[in-house]
């Protein structure tokens, strides 16, 4: 599997952004896509929409992160991530990555 993110970049809080995860070579008859955030000296966490200012999608077999009303807490690198099998949590249940592409909220 391959997976390219782009759509970062320096924003000011309440602006928005989506980030796009170019999905190729995904074969899993049955896996998933998820989004994953990470700052420097932390470990990668899952990024779900449930904060309601979020919404994850899939469009032609790609992954979206629409994010809305960006805050400073939300700067970090985003990962796209794939894995067979059901959705994980935890990062290191998850096997193939994107490069990142990195998200700056100044307020």
């Amino acid at each position: 599997v391959q997976l390219t993110e782009f759509g970062g970049g320096s924003v000011q809080a309440g602006e928005s952004l989506t980030l796009s995860c170019i999905v190729s070579g995904y074969t899993y008859t049955r896996g998933c896509l998820a989004w994953f955030r990470q700052v420097p000296g932390n470990n990668r966490l899952y990024a779900d929409s449930v904060k309601g200012r979020f919404t994850i999608y899939i469009d032609g077999g790609n992954l979206y992160l629409q994010m809305n009303d960006l805050k400073p807490e939300d700067t970090g690198m985003y990962f796209c991530a794939a894995r067979a099998g059901w959705l994980r949590l935890t990062a290191d249940d998850w096997d193939n990555w994107g490069q990142g592409t990195q998200v700056t909220v100044s307020s």
